[in-house]
């Protein structure tokens, strides 16, 4: 059973999708506004998105560059601007699919299975073990010592990062290009916060480092302290 998240402020529309998946089996969750969407979006983990762009509260493509920016859940978006260019920048902006209103539900659930294939074939990333830390990818699941850590969305892509060039010294540039999406600046500040919150949910202190060890004026790396 997959979990899929609907955003769509039309009721009706809502109401039809949402029980059409849940009757193909699928656990669903809506939302009728973007910022409700987000935050099922982001806590709940889906394992699909479908997001309306004409959205009451934020506009859609805004929302979605939200979700890019902290996920890469599949996204289809479900809209009446069928544009062209709307439709070019949609799917440059992260989208992985795009149907345009009205569409039938039969092909909703053939474009939403392609998706669900697309994104199992992908799922089978190794877990990548340092020390006696564990980040699974596929889970969006990180443990030390057997203990599930309480990482937000961000810190555990700016772990998972770090653990998958475990030894090199990482950048704040491109932590920032690749964490944060921002290639062209944005503040260290972030950074050295959600390190120090990572730290300490690794129990360590950046005066007794153990797996976040910074290089001053180059960046931070992760290294395996029983090495």
């Amino acid at each position: 059973m997959s979990r899929i998240t609907v955003i769509e402020d039309d009721v009706e529309i809502r109401r039809l999708v949402a029980d059409s998946l849940a009757d193909s089996g699928h656990d669903v969750e809506s939302a009728g506004t973007g910022m409700a969407g987000l935050e099922l979006a982001v806590k709940g983990a889906p394992d699909l998105v479908l997001l309306d762009l004409g959205l009451p509260d934020v506009d859609g493509s805004e929302l979605l560059r939200m979700i890019r920016s902290v996920s890469d859940v599949p996204i289809i978006v479900i809209t009446a601007r069928g544009a062209d260019e709307v439709v070019v920048s949609t799917l440059d902006a992260g989208a992985d699919d795009y149907l345009t209103k009205p569409f039938s539900i039969a092909q909703l659930e053939a474009r939403v299975r392609a998706q669900l294939r697309r994104g199992s074939r992908g799922s089978g990333k190794a877990v990548i073990s340092v020390g006696e830390l564990e980040i699974d990818p596929s889970a969006r699941e990180a443990s030390l010592g057997g203990d599930v850590l309480d990482l937000s969305p961000k810190e555990f892509d700016l772990l998972k990062l770090l653990a998958e060039r475990v030894g090199d010294v990482v950048s704040k540039r491109d932590l920032l290009a690749e964490v944060w999406r921002e290639p062209y600046g944005g503040s260290d500040r972030t950074i050295d916060v959600h390190l120090s919150w990572l730290r300490s949910k690794l129990g360590e202190k950046a005066s007794e480092p153990r797996y976040l060890r910074t290089v001053h004026g180059v960046g931070v790396k992760l290294v395996d302290p029983t090495k």
